[in-house]
């Protein structure tokens, strides 16, 4: 991001920051110039960090085109506007181009080295989703089409947040049973707020709801698991933002979601019954409960049947007010 950095990929085809020991292809070129890097783009990827990305699209708008496409890999909810990727991107570039956005389990290291991936790429614009499926397919990364934009967003920010709370039990010690647990009610609680937001549940049974969580609780190159397992082991959160190198996006979108289901979602009874992963794990982030504390709470929730009908979320309401 600075001129040492750019100057390193194009002369070593390297990144002295990320991804060492990788090689870059050769046709790779690096530039901290946006006019140079923007104006004559007929794809723009967008990679910035959600809490970011407004102030950089502010910075570099008045370089690209009125109808250049942008490609979103971003994932989160911004604090203080609570709003998605989709959200920015149009109101910072404005709604004449198409937007896409891609998710799924994707750890770069593992793109980088030709490791075998698939992921989904979700449009308004059909034509763009093909577009993006012919520009990024090739035989070890796999893209597939969606049309729900919503879903597709709520997976990718709400997995980072399910992370945390599978690195926190990993981290005291709970064993498999428990992660694997926590894990599944958490991705019920994505399908909830998919439900809540207008989108179809069933987008979060595909690549970026399960398959992006499934990645990023269980695989060792998460960022968001590494800070959970972190704070299961007792460390403070101050310290391990000091000390980490690479950007945790769970940890901002974590504090931020739980402002977001009380402000954008319908007034509803106990929602923290209804979301209590969610939930619990901002107030350990917060300092409000302790890892600990926020295990046993889970496990003394009211006792109901398994699965309720997402598609009717005031099942939930009632079966807990009649406790």
């Amino acid at each position: 991001r600075g001129e040492q950095a750019a100057e390193s990929i194009n002369k070593n085809h390297t990144s002295p920051s990320y991804l060492k020991g990788v090689e870059l292809p050769h046709t790779v070129r690096a530039t901290t110039d946006p006019a140079e890097a923007l104006s004559d783009a007929t794809f723009i990827v967008h990679a910035v960090p959600v809490q970011f990305s407004r102030k950089f699209l502010q910075s570099v708008r008045q370089y690209i085109g009125d109808e250049i496409p942008v490609i979103c890999t971003s994932k989160g909810i911004e604090t203080g506007s609570l709003s998605m990727m989709s959200d920015i991107l149009q109101e910072e570039l404005g709604d004449k181009r198409d937007y896409a956005y891609l998710s799924g389990p994707s750890f770069a290291r593992e793109i980088a080295t030709g490791m075998v991936t698939a992921v989904v790429v979700a449009s308004y614009s059909d034509n763009l989703a093909n577009l993006v499926v012919d520009l990024f397919s090739c035989d070890t990364f796999r893209v597939f089409t969606s049309r729900d934009v919503v879903g597709v967003e709520v997976g990718g920010a709400t997995k980072n947040v399910i992370a945390i709370a599978a690195g926190i039990v990993e981290g005291l010690g709970l064993g498999t049973n428990a992660i694997a647990g926590l894990v599944t009610r958490g991705c019920l609680e994505m399908q909830t707020l998919a439900k809540a937001l207008g989108s179809n549940p069933a987008t979060l049974m595909g690549l970026s709801g399960v398959g992006d969580t499934f990645g990023t609780c269980f695989g060792p190159l998460s960022r968001n698991r590494q800070l959970g397992m972190r704070l299961g082991q007792g460390e403070h959160i101050d310290d391990i933002l000091a000390t980490s190198t690479e950007v945790a996006e769970g940890y901002a979108t974590s504090l931020v979601l739980v402002e977001f289901l009380k402000k954008k979602l319908p007034k509803s009874f106990r929602m923290d019954l209804k979301y209590p992963i969610l939930f619990g794990v901002a107030e350990i982030l917060s300092g409000d409960r302790t890892p600990s504390d926020g295990m046993k709470d889970l496990m003394n929730l009211p006792l109901r049947m398994e699965t309720y009908d997402v598609y009717d979320l005031n099942d939930l309401d009632s079966s807990t007010s009649n406790r």
